[in-house]
Formats: C-alpha cells, sequence, structure tokens
C-alpha cells in the first residue's frame, strides 16, 4: 500500500491507554462483528530480551480506529493500530520489528527489547468469535494457529503444536472463582473479581431466592450444600474458597474441592484453627499433594482486616497461585 493511501489513526486515539486495561477481547470483537465492522488481530510472537507482555499478548484493531488489548508498555501501540488499518485494506499479513537492533529505528521499546508481532486480518470475524465462544463456554484450551506469511488462521481444541512459519496462540479457559458463604467479605471478593477477568460462581446454601443484583455471576446456587457441591463441576482453572464462618461447611466445601482439579482452595478462618482443620480433612482422606493446594486463612498476609482488603489478599493469592500451577 502506497503512503498516500496509507490509513491514519483517527483523531479519536486516545490520550490515555484505556485500551491497556482490556484484557478480554471477545466483547469487543463480537460488538464489531454485529456492527458488521472488519477487524485485525495483532499478536506478540517473539521476544529477545525483556518485554513489558508475555508472548502470545494480543490487540484488536477496527476498522475505524477502535482498538483493545495491549502487546507493548505503550510504545507501539499506535504504530501497530496503523499497521492493523492497513492490514485490513490491503488484506496482507505482516510482522513487525521493533526493539533494539530493528530496522525501525524511530521506535524503540524503554525495556530495552526486541518484539516481532504479528498483524493480519480477521477474515471470518464472525466465526473467529464463533469459535473462541463456543470453546469457552464448553471449558476447552482452543489453539488458534496462524500461518505468520499469510495470516490464516485455524482452530484446534487440545493440543497444538506450530508447523514451520506458524505461531500458536493458546486460549485456556477463563480463571473460575466459586465463592461460598454470604457475607461481606463474599461480596466484596465477588465484586473486585469482577475486574479480573474470572467467571464467577455464588454458593449460599438456604440463602435469598435472588442472586446479588450488579455481580454478573455465571450461576447461583441456593441449594442445601451437599446438593450444590454434588452439581458442582471443577476443573484445574478453578478456585474455590469457603467464607461461610462453619466449620463443618467449610470443611466440606474444601473436601469437595482438594478431590477435584481445582488449582486453588482456600478457607476464611483464624490461624489457631489451621491445625485442626487439616487434620480433618487428612483424617477424611485428603492426600498430601492435595494439602498443598489448600490455603488456610485464606489470602496472603497483608494485614487485611476491612472485607474489601480480605478480598484483595485473595484475589492476589488466586493470581499468584494462577501462574505456580501453570504448566
Amino acid at each position: 500500500m502506497d503512503a498516500i493511501n496509507r490509513p491514519e489513526l483517527p483523531a479519536t486515539w486516545p490520550r490515555w491507554p484505556t485500551y491497556g486495561t482490556i484484557d478480554d477481547l471477545l466483547p469487543s470483537l463480537a460488538q464489531w462483528s454485529a456492527q458488521k465492522k472488519r477487524a485485525a488481530l495483532a499478536t506478540l510472537v517473539e521476544i529477545t530480551g525483556s518485554s513489558p507482555r508475555p508472548l502470545g499478548s494480543e490487540m484488536v484493531i477496527a476498522e475505524n480506529g477502535d482498538v483493545a488489548g495491549y502487546v507493548s508498555g505503550g510504545c507501539v501501540e499506535a504504530a501497530v493500530a496503523l499497521e492493523g488499518l492497513a492490514s485490513i485494506a490491503d488484506g496482507q499479513a505482516r510482522v513487525l520489528d521493533y526493539g533494539a537492533g530493528s530496522p525501525i529505528v524511530d521506535i524503540q521499546l524503554t525495556c530495552g527489547g526486541r518484539i516481532g508481532i504479528l498483524v493480519r486480518p480477521i477474515v471470518d470475524l464472525a466465526g473467529y468469535v464463533s469459535h473462541r465462544y463456543a470453546a469457552r463456554r464448553a471449558r476447552h484450551v482452543l489453539n488458534v494457529v496462524s500461518d505468520m506469511e499469510t495470516g490464516a488462521m485455524r482452530f484446534i481444541e487440545g493440543e497444538a503444536k506450530a508447523g514451520p512459519g506458524e505461531f500458536v496462540r493458546v486460549h485456556t479457559p477463563l480463571t473460575r472463582l466459586v465463592a461460598v458463604g454470604g457475607d461481606p467479605v463474599t461480596l466484596a471478593l465477588l465484586s473486585m473479581a469482577r475486574n479480573f477477568n474470572f467467571e464467577l460462581g455464588l454458593l449460599r446454601p438456604l440463602g435469598p431466592e435472588q442472586a446479588p443484583e450488579g455481580f454478573d455471576l455465571g450461576f447461583y446456587d441456593r441449594r442445601r450444600l451437599e446438593t450444590a457441591l454434588a452439581d458442582l463441576a471443577l476443573d484445574r482453572w478453578s478456585a474455590v474458597y469457603s467464607l461461610t464462618h462453619d466449620a463443618q461447611a467449610d470443611l466440606r466445601v474444601a473436601h469437595h474441592a482438594l478431590a477435584s482439579e481445582a488449582f486453588c482452595v482456600g478457607v476464611l478462618g483464624s490461624r489457631r484453627k489451621v491445625a485442626a482443620r487439616v487434620k480433618a480433612l487428612r483424617d477424611a482422606g485428603v492426600s498430601e499433594k492435595a494439602l498443598k493446594r489448600l490455603h488456610l486463612p485464606a489470602g496472603i498476609d497483608i494485614a487485611a482486616r476491612t472485607p474489601q482488603e480480605i478480598a484483595l489478599s485473595i484475589l492476589a493469592q488466586i493470581v499468584a497461585a494462577r501462574s505456580d500451577s501453570a504448566p
């Protein structure tokens, strides 16, 4: 594409990088698809040295210049958006090279590293969105395999390896946080977790008929605890926290969660009760390996006192445990 016809960023390009606060790109893509807008996808495919963003980080660009996500610390996003608009216009993929040693000397990274970014038009945006949401609903791993030269994408569930000239972006299920309880800490935890792109579930045995308003819960179960737990499926992307203030209920929840693949299990309570609760779980047959996933008391130690502070300590614990459990 010649320079005369090259797209320009819209005058509405944000003064602040609000696009970088958007972690889940699917809602933006779904909205653009419904509006019949064309879009491009930019993926961080190579890192040499340091990078503020991990490999596979992505950014999406709509034909009107709207963007979501980010691939660096703000150093290259405007340039990537321009390349995204160009790829939508000419239908071609391109691999961008920025940073130390790059031929693009007017764009350097503050971290001193070098990154490669694959930018390509999403030819079938509706199909891309459909594949991604189907895998998300089923909580399946979905691999998007991109041809680095043509930008063509194919979808593979389960495991996939990159062939010559390909890059595989692995999309795992969203972290599912299941809270059990109904106190202010429970509500603060669910409220704060909405900003972490988690799927949220709430168990409150014999609780109100309606779920608390404004929490966007994936499910709310008010049945008796034994019934709710029997139907609670937990995978290795699940975290479970019992905040009931009832010792027997907490032990039931912990026993069920530790028998599953859930990567993080926590129980609210005082430190002086830890030994007795751990012994009860051992006596119930919970293995030492499973007990390593148990956090008693719930949350990292930040001297938390208020419901919001306790919720923050629990969310920090979940993020740390998720990182530790990643393959």
